[in-house]
């Protein structure tokens, strides 16, 4: 088991392993409970399915005896095996739990994967082994649209292509796209040196958000391959808070020091651990999500003019 995964149900993570030899993911039973209960606290959410567990099995219920087995890191930061559940045991969990209470996380989990966030994610997860970001020229536009052609193609018409309408999104324009033949050229000359200067660089690319939906997912792949080669460090996404992220982005139309802050204290030189990208994948398509209660992505972003 290598591969590893990170998906959010209302803000509370379900991490994920691969198993190859069955072909399939194996979920942490406590992190699904953690969800399910809206539970803050590990431990009450371990105790929670420890009573459960018992009482399934009780009943007669198959899977529960079954249960696997994961390494799991814990709030200490050591590594502790942990009972595990396949999808399918997750869908027979939320048939027996009590109040019904795992109708909307069933949904959430059983529809997550089918969205086009969902499908574009496993995409992203085969970047790293496509060779693609070995080849791209960090810091520069076509860069930037390789990236976002390669999460996006298929899925949307306009992968990879400039947009040619003006945006907003949260009550905020973006730049209008008439001036991008001066903007664009004119960031991809920026330098990228230091931290200041690819923290600059990152957030106005940004401001343009050159592409109809989702800049944010590729410009922050855009943001780690000129760390990566500038400073020969990436960032730890796992480390900066969705909200505290999100605060500092609004925040850098004006002024970057919170963002710049944040990437600063989240830096590490692991440039080449397949285990940090993917992790920073799923915690970039999560800075994305609204919350299971809001609208789709695509009906927050409104057109402007053609």
């Amino acid at each position: 088991m290598s591969k590893k995964s990170i998906r959010f149900f209302n803000d509370r993570e379900v991490r994920a392993v691969w198993d190859d030899e069955n072909n399939c993911w194996w979920f942490s039973a406590t992190d699904v409970v953690r969800a399910i209960n809206d539970e803050p606290d590990y431990t009450k959410a371990g105790n929670y399915w420890r009573w459960l567990k018992r009482k399934l099995k009780q009943e007669g219920v198959q899977f529960v005896s079954g249960t696997h087995k994961l390494k799991i890191v814990a709030a200490d930061g050591k590594q502790y095996n942990s009972d595990a559940l396949s999808a399918e045991d997750i869908i027979l969990l939320a048939k027996y739990y009590p109040n019904n209470r795992a109708s909307k996380f069933l949904d959430w989990f059983t529809y997550s994967d089918n969205t086009i966030d969902g499908q574009s994610r496993k995409k992203a997860y085969t970047l790293f082994e496509s060779g693609l970001l070995n080849s791209l020229e960090p810091g520069s536009i076509k860069c930037l649209q390789q990236i976002h052609a390669y999460l996006f193609g298929g899925l949307y018409e306009f992968a990879g292509q400039i947009r040619s309408k003006n945006i907003s999104k949260g009550g905020f324009t973006f730049a209008n796209c008439l001036h991008f033949p001066t903007i664009i050229p004119t960031i991809e000359r920026m330098p990228e040196t230091t931290l200041d200067e690819i923290a600059d660089k990152y957030v106005e690319m940004n401001v343009v958000h050159p592409f109809m939906e989702g800049n944010g997912r590729s410009t922050r792949i855009w943001l780690d391959l000129m760390l990566r080669r500038s400073l020969k460090r990436c960032v730890d996404w796992s480390r900066i808070d969705k909200n505290e992220y999100l605060t500092a982005m609004r925040e850098s139309v004006v002024d970057s020091t919170h963002i710049k802050a944040l990437l600063k204290g989240a830096l590490t030189d692991r440039i080449n651990d397949r285990e940090m990208f993917m992790k920073g994948i799923d915690y970039s398509y999560y800075y994305e999500e609204e919350g299971s209660n809001s609208k789709l992505r695509a009906d927050l972003l409104h057109v402007i003019c053609t």
